[in-house]
């Protein structure tokens, strides 16, 4: 079964602000996948606390994705796509 990647309302507003494309997000969650399945991939993943509890991030240069995992029905639910200094607001 392949793995779903969903966007929040958030995260895809930020997507269409900046002009980006869904693979700018996309992209990063695929090798958050292949990491977790065992795959050596160099992605910086930090699992989050506090008011993210349950949720972790992945840099993506200047920007943040904050990313939810549901393992049994193999979902990804970005969450937040921002600067680092407003992802975690």
């Amino acid at each position: 079964m392949a793995w779903e990647i969903g966007f929040s309302k958030q995260a895809e507003n930020f997507l269409k602000q900046h002009h980006l494309p869904s693979g700018f997000a996309i992209e990063p969650i695929r090798k958050v996948i292949r990491r977790l399945q065992g795959e050596i991939v160099a992605i910086n993943i930090k699992r989050l606390s506090g008011k993210w509890e349950g949720c972790s991030r992945v840099r993506v240069g200047k920007n943040r994705i904050i990313f939810s995992i549901n393992f049994e029905k193999q979902i990804v639910l970005i969450e937040i796509i921002d600067n680092r200094s407003d992802a975690y607001r």
